[in-house]
């Protein structure tokens, strides 16, 4: 059996009514499931093991030190080709992940994307010490493409510190590469996948890095499909509950996305460096659709057929610089800037399919989106004392998204219009639309280590913005908010660390609010409206985590708190202008609570004899309140989920020079819906179960095959809809529809040269 290096520790240096309440019931009405037995049975196996060994063979407690280092011989027994391959295999990182320890997935959040840079939140990556200067061209798609041999340490930062480039954040992976001479590496990886269709796509990645004196870079140019099939099978009632209709939909998804991106790095002087990142990204995504609705209502059935045809294009490009000076005494100065956009383009064509085997066109609809982003930040650090650093700086952002969309439709004595595909164009409310947003954020971060085991960041920033909207609506208006953050750690042992932080988020706005946009989960409503009146919803939110890394290099387990206290929550309000003709658009409809609870695992076997096999699992048990605007009642966020359940593992065969894994996705259903002026959605969804497994011959290259969806994995929503408003309780309707994608197989060959 092969021996397992061991990592070491050291202190961070760089860095109503019956038929409403049958409808409102948060129960599982499309079939039973078992995820939270799972759940339990896997969290209580992992954590009962490792709690046992960590009692026989505790570690001294008296390092106080709170970074994690895994230096490159740590992984020679595995072999690994590139960056991303060492990190799979430290616990708690990898394609397993970490903790949470960040904003659950609400609408709006900025943790799951937005405008301007952020403050950081969940773990982040780090080369030597640096963030890249971009949002798009992102440091976990390099890892892919560094090759193990430029890996000089991982470093797991647990602490806080001025040094480092990114602040309040769970934990930092840091990647520190070697300091060679000169040296260049040719990675490359040739794909090809198989679909539900028996559709085969091949795919491609090809990269070449390395260093010239104080030179290093990075460029890559990759081609990958984005190829999916999904079969949905509705079937639906009327109010009385007889059978109205079924529906057949088969949508095939043909894109392939072309990228080619560049990471250069200079070290000017001993105290001063540059970084410069650049990409661009070209997707061609036309998408076809074939729809066949059998009308139960008649006898003998009737068969309606339809198909669409929705080319879309899209590109995107961005550029960002990163300066450094070092100014010595632990005065640093950083300068960053990002410009980047993305155009979008597509339109949406349905035919209707007659008996002489002629066809009709009966809608068109276009798209065309125009998102430009610019932003530059400037911070000054200095040392206060030898336990202290703070940080000033500002950002500054602008953001813009030029909107249009055009409808066509049949209207009798109508004028046709190329402009809509030969159809009579059809008025939409805010269908033409400029938004812009001039955000400017000054803040102050606060570095204090009071002990050698407890440390402190406190942050301060103020936000103040501009949105102004012109073409078919026209607004302006101004916001501003003052963001206090407090993170406090404390390791009482170099096993056990204690993090807890109290902080104002605000939420970013999404520009598709402010615009009508296409509704493309309802066939019955081609458009939505936008709301040019949306404000920002923000939240306080508390959270208290523990993380115990258990002796040997065992694994890592990890529990979180969390409570958060929303205002402004976004979500469906009634636009309507008539009662003929019900609307709604995203807006701010009240305030609202959210709390929860993650656990994750992440551990060897190494008490069962298999120290190379690395099982991973995480569960998330949240809810949340809020006060619905169209019934009164209280309910959940909009889709939000009541959990999530993932279990992988990696079971690496060292002799055989090879691995195979699993990873199990899975979430708690039960409490996912969405609530409109006249209709009730709720969705449930089956497990993803993923296999690999990889082989790599005695050159260094490797074979990699994946089986994702081997289980049904559909996706199903039941939309009960009304006559008139929800409140009016009179059942018209209610659609049970089911989504699959089948079973995905991909071969990939990777090497180094």
């Amino acid at each position: 059996m092969p021996t397992l290096f061991m990592p070491t520790l050291v202190m961070p240096t760089l860095f109503k009514s019956q038929t409403l309440s049958c409808h409102r019931d948060s129960s599982r009405a499309l079939g039973p499931k078992r995820s939270i037995l799972a759940a339990r049975y896997a969290v209580a196996l992992i954590l009962g093991a490792n709690l046992l060994v960590s009692t026989a063979s505790a570690q001294d407690a008296g390092d106080e030190s709170s970074t994690v280092i895994y230096a490159a011989d740590y992984f020679d027994q595995w072999q690994p080709i590139t960056a991303q391959d060492m990190l799979d295999r430290i616990p708690g990182q990898g394609a397993a992940g970490g903790p949470s320890s960040g904003p659950s997935s609400i609408p709006g959040n900025p943790e799951t994307g937005g405008r301007g840079l952020g403050g950081g939140g969940g773990n982040q990556v780090l080369i030597n010490g640096k963030r890249i200067a971009g949002k798009n061209n992102s440091t976990s798609e390099q890892l892919d493409r560094i090759p193990a041999t430029q890996v000089r340490e991982f470093q797991i930062i647990r602490g806080t510190s001025g040094d480092l480039d990114v602040r309040g954040s769970g934990q930092i992976v840091n990647v520190i590469l070697t300091e060679a001479i000169a040296s260049n590496s040719i990675s490359y990886e040739a794909s090809i996948d198989r679909y539900q269709d028996q559709s085969f796509r091949p795919g491609g990645t090809f990269s070449l890095s390395g260093q010239r004196g104080g030179l290093d870079y990075l460029f890559a140019a990759r081609s990958q499909p984005r190829y999916n099939v999904s079969i949905g099978d509705e079937y639906s009632i009327l109010g009385d509950f007889s059978m109205n209709d079924l529906v057949l939909e088969t949508r095939t998804r043909d894109q392939m996305e072309n990228e080619v991106s560049m990471n250069l790095g200079y070290e000017i002087s001993d105290s001063s460096s540059l970084r410069i990142n650049a990409l661009y990204a070209d997707r061609d995504d036309p998408t076809d659709v074939e729809r066949y609705t059998t009308n139960l209502r008649v006898t003998p059935n009737s068969l309606l057929s339809e198909r669409e045809e929705i080319p879309s294009q899209r590109d995107n490009w961005e550029i960002g610089g990163d300066y450094e000076l070092n100014l010595g005494n632990g005065q640093r100065f950083k300068l960053l800037a990002i410009a980047n956009q993305d155009n979008r383009d597509s339109a949406r064509e349905r035919f209707l399919l007659l008996d002489e085997g002629t066809e009709e066109k009966n809608l068109y609809l276009g798209i065309n989106n125009v998102t430009e982003e610019q932003i530059v930040r400037g911070s000054f650090t200095t040392s206060l004392f030898d336990t202290q650093s703070i940080e000033f700086g500002i950002e500054r952002a602008q953001t813009s998204l030029d909107s249009a969309l055009t409808l066509g439709g049949i209207v009798e004595n109508g004028t046709p219009s190329a402009a809509v595909g030969g159809l009579v164009p059809q008025a939409v409310s805010n269908a033409n639309s400029s938004v812009e947003e001039i955000r400017y954020e000054p803040f102050a971060i606060h570095n204090w280590t009071l002990t050698p085991t407890l440390s402190l960041e406190t942050t301060l920033l103020y936000e103040s913005s501009e949105i102004t909207q012109s073409g078919d609506s026209s607004n302006q208006r101004d916001f501003s908010f003052v963001k206090p953050k407090v993170d406090l750690r404390f390791n009482p042992s170099t096993n056990l660390q204690l993090r807890g932080s109290i902080e104002k988020i605000v939420n970013q706005l999404s520009f598709a609010d402010f615009v009508a946009v296409n509704d493309e989960t309802d066939n019955d409503t081609n458009t939505l409206e936008g709301n040019t009146d949306l404000r920002q919803q923000w939240q306080w939110r508390y959270v208290f985590n523990g993380e115990y890394r258990l002796p040997n290099d065992l694994g890592v387990l990890n529990a979180e708190v969390f409570y958060a206290q929303h205002e402004d929550v976004i979500d469906r309000l009634d636009s309507s202008r008539s009662e003929d003709s019900l609307q709604s658009v995203n807006g701010n409809i009240g305030d609202g609570i959210e709390m929860g609870v993650n656990l994750s695992a992440s551990v060897r076997a190494t008490p069962l004899g298999m120290p190379n096999l690395l099982v991973t699992t995480s569960l998330n048990v949240q809810d949340s309140e809020v006060t619905d605007p169209h019934l009164g009642v209280k309910r959940r966020f909009q889709n939000y989920q009541r959990g999530r359940f993932t279990l992988f593992f990696r079971h690496d065969i060292p002799d055989l020079r090879m691995n195979w894994g699993m990873q199990y996705f899975d979430r708690i259903d039960g409490g996912m819906f969405r609530y409109d002026v006249d209709d009730i959605e709720f969705n449930v969804g089956e497990p993803r179960v993923n296999l690999f497994a990889e082989y790599r011959n005695q050159r260094g290259t490797t074979y990699r095959f994946d089986a994702g969806a081997l289980t049904d994995g559909s996706q199903c929503r039941r939309r009960t809809r009304f006559i008139g408003r929800t409140t009016a309780d009179i059942l018209e309707e209610i659609e049970y529809r089911c989504t699959t994608t089948g079973i995905e197989l991909s071969l990939r060959v990777n090497g180094t040269f």
